[in-house]
């Protein structure tokens, strides 16, 4: 299968489109690569440049590839199921799903909590977190962009401990807190900002999963407020019924 055929009744974009998805399903063209452009695609098949887009049109209603403003077409990939439960772990979510990954640290600052973080925390108004944004990347690629806010004079030093221990069970266990769990998780698709864009090496006109989540003590008392931006591209959210 590679060829057209003319006059057998078959509109030639949806020939097109066959072939392309049959190199696509049977590994010919692999996961993340770029297909050829539409011109070359045209001289390919001898037809012009506005049949091969109704091909690729056809090829993205079937999420077979997607097509990035300027860059080109590419071959979707297959999508990371990201559980998110009472006990949401990123270390233990790509373990089940024996992927390796890492956390890339791009800064941590302490500055006086944003009125919405102290209010979701229960702090006063001139109380300071650490806000430390991570980008976390699993097979190569970048899973999301997050923004964490721990409450300062409970967790002194923590920017250090997290940027040695890359894990934020690990941080708060050196600090007493044994375990924590999701108190409140809100899901909602958003345009990226120019920065998380660039951050996220995707455009600008691509949604992503914006995730707002407060995670708390056994006790109830919120120990990191979260903002995170999940590639919708590479990741599916999978929510979970309670532990």
């Amino acid at each position: 299968m590679g060829e057209v055929e003319r006059g057998r009744g078959v509109a030639l974009w949806s020939q097109i489109g066959d072939i392309l998805a049959d190199d696509i399903l049977k590994g010919r063209v692999r996961q993340g690569e770029q297909l050829p452009s539409a011109q070359e695609l045209a001289e390919r098949f001898d037809v012009n440049r506005h049949t091969v887009r109704r091909a690729i049109a056809a090829l993205e209603q079937r999420n077979l590839v997607r097509t990035e403003q300027g860059r080109g077409t590419f071959v979707q990939e297959q999508t990371l199921d990201y559980a998110i439960s009472r006990r949401t772990r990123f270390t233990q979510n790509m373990r089940n799903l024996n992927i390796e990954a890492d956390i890339e640290f791009l800064s941590d600052t302490r500055e006086v909590a944003p009125s919405q973080v102290a209010e979701a925390m229960g702090l006063g108004r001139h109380e300071y977190v650490f806000r430390i944004e991570t980008l976390s990347h699993a097979d190569g690629h970048i899973v999301d962009y997050s923004t964490a806010y721990f409450p300062a004079a409970r967790f002194p030093g923590l920017p250090a401990i997290y940027r040695r221990t890359q894990s934020v069970t690990r941080t708060l266990a050196e600090f007493g807190v044994g375990d924590y769990v999701r108190k409140h998780t809100r899901v909602s698709a958003r345009l990226p900002d120019a920065e998380t864009a660039r951050l996220m090496k995707q455009p600008s006109n691509r949604p992503v999963l914006h995730v707002l989540s407060i995670n708390a003590d056994t006790r109830g008392v919120p120990v990191q407020y979260g903002i995170t931006r999940f590639s919708g591209d590479w990741v599916q959210l999978v929510l979970m019924a309670d532990d």
